[in-house]
């Protein structure tokens, strides 16, 4: 590859989502050390999910960042020097779930029968579920791809949407 291929292939590098699942030592201060790998990489975090794993002293951190499939690469090679991190690997082709909760408005008494029926429908569709139900709103809960959750999201819009809460991506590597 030439040099002026080189330029050309950094330049139409564009910046895209990535997931990134890194298993650390379970060690306060491991997280401020990543993010601020990926603040000076100029990566804007779009969520992050932290949990034990089934290995003691052992955690597992997915991040799904933005940028550039060349930083990646070497934000990848920074974090593996921390002494913490045990592996890091993109997820992007692994299994990608999020759950998220989203509180609408109760149709019941606000909207006509029809839209009741669309309402249980979509969710049968997409296979939400009620977590809660008031005379004023109703809390539902749906667990799939952030793809599959925005399009429910989208859905969801016309009965008004007063709060949602979202956990961000979890990935597991097939």
């Amino acid at each position: 590859m030439t040099i002026k291929d080189e330029k050309m292939a950094v330049k139409n590098d564009v910046k895209r989502k990535h997931i990134i699942a890194m298993l650390v030592e379970d060690n306060p201060g491991v997280l401020t050390k990543i993010t601020g790998m990926f603040a000076r990489r100029n990566f804007n975090i779009d969520a992050i999910t932290v949990g034990r794993t089934n290995n003691p002293g052992i955690s597992k951190v997915v991040v799904t960042a933005i940028g550039t499939t060349k930083t990646l690469e070497q934000l990848e090679k920074q974090i593996n020097k921390l002494v913490e991190v045990v592996k890091v690997s993109e997820a992007n082709s692994g299994i990608i779930r999020e759950v998220c909760l989203i509180k609408i408005y109760s149709p019941d008494g606000k909207s006509p029968e029809k839209s009741r029926e669309l309402l249980f429908e979509y969710m049968k569709t997409f296979k939400a579920t009620f977590s809660d139900i008031t005379k004023d709103a109703m809390i539902i809960e749906i667990v799939g791809t952030p793809e599959k959750i925005d399009s429910f999201k989208e859905l969801m819009k016309p009965y008004g949407i007063i709060d949602i809460s979202r956990t961000g991506s979890t990935a597991m590597i097939k």
